[in-house]
């Protein structure tokens, strides 16, 4: 399974997403491509997108936590690494 998040797509980038993803809301792919063909995309996003894009996106692996996340431009939340696993940092607001 493949899915992408962004924040910009180039028109030409996002008319051919929709040809592999079903779209559920604005810049939100999700498709259950197989993994070379989602190693395909993924080298197409990397290619085609500028870092304004904004992506963020999951991809499945067959090994532990089951997927992995990889970004193109700034993320609005950082990510870090804690043995082996990906997370997405949350801050604490206190009002």
């Amino acid at each position: 399974m493949l899915v992408v998040i962004a924040n910009d797509l180039p028109p030409a980038v996002r008319g051919r997403m929709k040809l592999w993803f079903v779209e559920p809301r604005a810049n939100v792919f999700v498709s259950g491509i197989n993994d070379s063909v989602a190693t395909t995309v993924v080298d197409y996003l990397y290619k085609y997108c500028p870092p304004e894009s904004g992506l963020l996106i999951f991809k499945s692996i067959p090994r532990p936590p089951g997927f992995e996340m990889m970004c193109i431009g700034p993320p609005r939340k950082s990510t870090m690494t804690i043995s082996g696993m990906q997370l997405i940092v949350e801050t604490l607001k206190t009002s």
